[in-house]
């Protein structure tokens, strides 16, 4: 299957920074790039149960006629043939609806602040809603481009947890990468979480795929954040329980937030993971 990103072009150095970490991550898992260069500060996604207003900060509009330019030398370096979207519907004239038909989401960690006002210890709000309203797994980019040598999964063994770890698979899989998964033991200790994926049918393909299980006592958070490898894709589930509880509200992400630089793969409740 052909998978597909969608990359919302910001014609900044911040955002050069950003779409290269598209780049660098579809080259990695064999996915294609796809380019939005909007025209508005403003856009809709329609999601099953949700319809998400997405408001641009205006350097999203910077310098029009070289965007698109820029964009295509950045492919080109790449090596990628470039592929742009075109909105084909709109909710108003200046209210384009852009599809959700997608398999990934590139974002900041805002997209509707100035970069100089995001800090690591927070997620915009508009980010955090097309997360939770998303069947798509969401890339949360690191402030300026790092590549990743291998993939970190949170296991906390919540149903988001499963899918992350589903997820962490499939990367692994298609980019031949080492995989490591972490767990903070919050319950019933490592046989509980070992468990879960037996349950799951999963045996097999950790043993195959995994480096290692990385187990935690629950004060060891912050021991386990610094052990987490900086040059590593971290993959994490939003809303759950256990290492992401409450992720989307504060809590847990905040301080991952705060703490690591490393690009995050987030899945949402409503993602829909398969190894297919």
């Amino acid at each position: 299957m052909n998978y597909k990103l969608l990359h919302i072009f910001r014609n900044t150095p911040f955002g050069r920074e950003t779409f290269l970490q598209s780049l660098y991550f579809c080259k990695t898992i064999k996915a294609y790039p796809v380019v939005y260069i909007p025209k508005s500060d403003k856009f809709l996604m329609y999601f099953s149960n949700d319809a998400v207003q997405v408001d641009l900060d205006h350097s999203y509009l910077n310098s029009p006629e070289t965007a698109k330019a820029h964009a295509e030398a950045l492919f080109e370096e790449a090596g990628i043939n470039p592929m742009f979207y075109e909105p084909k519907n709109f909710t108003a004239s200046t209210l384009p609806d852009v599809s959700t038909n997608f398999d990934y989401l590139c974002c900041p960690r805002s997209v509707s602040d100035l970069s100089s006002k995001i800090g690591l210890g927070h997620i915009g709000p508009k980010v955090r809603r097309i997360i939770k309203h998303a069947t798509f797994p969401v890339l949360i980019s690191s402030p300026v481009f790092k590549s990743w040598t291998g993939i970190s999964v949170f296991f906390g063994g919540s149903e988001n947890a499963v899918k992350s770890l589903t997820l962490g698979l499939k990367i692994a899989m298609a980019s031949g990468l080492p995989l490591n998964l972490y767990t903070l033991i919050e319950k019933n200790g490592e046989d509980y979480y070992r468990e879960v994926v037996q349950k799951r049918n999963m045996e097999s393909l950790v043993d195959k795929y995994v480096t290692k299980w990385h187990f935690y006592e629950n004060e060891a958070f912050d021991t386990m954040l610094y052990e987490v490898p900086h040059d590593s894709l971290i993959v994490l589930g939003a809303y759950g329980h256990g290492i992401i509880k409450e992720l989307l509200l504060g809590s847990k992400m905040e301080i991952i937030q705060s703490t690591v630089t490393n690009n995050l793969l987030i899945v949402g409740p409503n993602c829909t993971i398969s190894l297919q």
